[in-house]
């Protein structure tokens, strides 16, 4: 992990170079759905590397770590099944 990484940050593998932050939320279960994960995002309740980020549609990489509501992920690319 990076020094910006916490150290309680789980991985979310995903498949593809990239994924879209309400996706990464949706597939890390940090929300029930794409509603949810847009009002969380536009209510500025989700870091991206430790900004606020407010566009729903914002490509994470790998290395990426979202938080929201006390929960961390960090994007690991081309690792999904």
């Amino acid at each position: 992990m990076t020094e910006t990484t916490p150290a309680d940050a789980r991985p979310l593998p995903i498949r593809d170079a990239s994924i879209r932050l309400g996706q990464a939320l949706k597939l890390a279960a940090l929300v029930e759905d794409g509603a949810m994960a847009r009002d969380v995002v536009q209510d500025g309740l989700v870091t991206v590397n430790g900004a606020v980020e407010t566009r729903r549609g914002a490509q994470l990489k790998d290395g990426d770590v979202v938080e929201f509501h006390g929960e961390a992920v960090v994007i690991e690319a081309g690792s999904a099944d």
